[in-house]
């Protein structure tokens, strides 16, 4: 039995979420520059988004840049967003042929004018798509997402006894998605960094000293098979 029917099988993983952490370490391991590991960290992000897909895994969220990272230098900033466009404008097709669903989530209107229409484009081209549905965080920060929701029920009126968990997860940029089922970390960190606050409440969480550019369809499998192991109780004991 291959991933995809013992995933299927098994009813496996509607949502998997990732931070890719590590390709600017792995530019400097190499001597080389950090939009250098970058873009080595975009080739294995389209080899992941790929994996997942043909494995049969429901939602795909990755964390490709946060409110935080504007802190960054200028060049690098620059570069990132230059990769953002260029992927959108390269691949965007190909993940249409795929029947994959793309949505940006986080406050693109921070985003320069060129990126914002393209990102409106790719959702437009494959928003009647019926595969998995890839969500990559960009400007995105789970505080914020916080205080929009809020900020936006106040704006609509609602009293707070009409507020309730699900009323909430309206107002989220990942509303009418599944929270994820697991988390993966590469890079060493074992933290959030304001990923999916809320929606990641009873994920597992699973971290790896690999460095993104490095991870693997080998590594990602271990990980998905370590998660069948777990038992998830959601706050109850067993």
């Amino acid at each position: 039995m291959n991933m995809k029917e013992w995933v299927q099988k098994e009813n496996l993983h509607r949502h998997i979420a990732m931070i890719m952490d590590g390709n600017g370490r792995w530019a400097k391991r190499k001597r080389r520059p950090r939009l250098f590991g970058h873009r080595a960290g975009v080739e294995t992000f389209k080899k992941i988004v790929r994996i997942c897909s043909d494995m049969g895994i429901q939602v795909l969220t990755v964390y490709a840049f946060s409110t935080e990272n504007w802190k960054r230098s200028e060049e690098e900033v620059s570069g990132l967003m230059s990769l953002a466009l260029t992927y959108l404008k390269k691949y965007v097709a190909e993940l249409h042929e795929n029947n994959v669903v793309l949505k940006i989530i986080g406050d693109i209107s921070k985003l320069n004018a060129t990126l914002q229409k393209e990102i409106l484009r790719s959702e437009a081209m494959t928003a009647q798509n019926t595969g998995m549905i890839l969500q990559i965080a960009l400007n995105y920060g789970g505080r914020e997402e916080l205080i929009n929701a809020v900020k936006n029920m106040m704006l609509d009126g609602l009293k707070g006894s009409e507020i309730t968990e699900k009323t909430l997860n309206g107002y989220l940029y990942t509303k009418n998605v599944p929270d994820p089922d697991m988390m993966i970390r590469t890079g060493g960190e074992k933290r959030l960094s304001n990923f999916l606050l809320w929606q990641n409440a009873y994920t597992e969480f699973f971290f790896t000293e690999t460095l993104w550019p490095d991870f693997s369809k080998k590594e990602l499998e271990e990980m998905i098979e370590a998660y069948t192991q777990r038992e998830r109780r959601y706050g109850g004991i067993q």
